[in-house]
């Protein structure tokens, strides 16, 4: 049985597969980043925060805990699922495609761990910084967070195995034609399995062009969780403030 994914983050994501690979995600590190996030933009005590491509929620429930109305949206029908668990009066799941307005007003709208640049027509990049714009009110804060391209791919590791819940994920990662991908093949009892990850290799410049076309205003730069500032050689990651 071979799995080959053509829109791959709708596949791939829809998985369980994908939430075994990468069931390790240090939830301590996530946390942090959002207590030093909501701390620097000085978001209202009851704010509105929109969580855009938001996986199975481990950011929007920790955001809620913290005393936010969040709303957090992804294309994957089974993690959506699976984050409704979660929900209460402030705190909501819905499936959605972040290229289009959510067509509500909030405070902030994150866009967390690199959940940008998988889009086969890249006019969906602009689309969603739009989107992004569209769904903030007057004080509103965007965010992205993003790997910061220069670094991962001077550091890339082009080959490992890594054992998880039994499965030996094999990993190929490669740099072809402005994108990253990761190449991700396994077998079990049902079968030999492929799939693949791709991301544009985008750069503080390339998102920059994005913002000045879609009328965003960049406000800060940081270079990790800690907000550090950015270093396009040493930094981790590429987390933009915008209006």
């Amino acid at each position: 049985m071979n799995k080959n994914a053509t829109q791959w983050y709708a596949s791939w994501f829809d998985t369980p597969y994908y939430h075994i690979l990468y069931k390790d995600r240090d939830h301590e590190e996530a946390q942090m980043f959002m207590d030093n996030l909501t701390n620097y933009l000085n978001l209202p005590e009851d704010g509105k925060i929109l969580d855009l491509a938001c996986g199975k929620g481990r950011h929007s429930v920790y955001l809620n805990s913290l005393g936010y109305n969040v709303t957090g949206v992804d294309l994957s029908e089974n993690s959506i699922a699976y984050a409704k668990q979660f929900e209460n009066e402030s705190l909501h799941f819905e499936m959605h495609d972040m290229c289009k307005p959510y067509n509500k007003k909030f405070d902030a709208v994150f866009n967390l761990f690199t959940s940008f640049g998988y889009f086969d027509d890249e006019i969906d990049n602009l689309k969603t910084i739009k989107a992004i714009q569209a769904d903030l009110n007057e004080t509103g804060f965007g965010v992205i967070d993003f790997m910061n391209s220069d670094f991962v791919i001077s550091n890339l590791v082009p080959e490992d195995t890594k054992t998880v819940e039994g499965i030996d994920f094999k990993l190929k990662r490669y740099v072809k034609d402005g994108y990253l991908f990761k190449d991700i093949s396994f077998k079990n009892e049902e079968g030999d399995f492929n799939f693949h990850e791709r991301v544009k290799t985008f750069t503080l410049k390339d998102f920059e062009v994005l913002f000045e076309k879609a009328g965003v205003h960049l406000l800060d730069v940081f270079g990790d969780y800690k907000l550090r500032k950015f270093d396009k050689n040493t930094s981790e990651r590429l987390i933009m403030i915008f209006k």
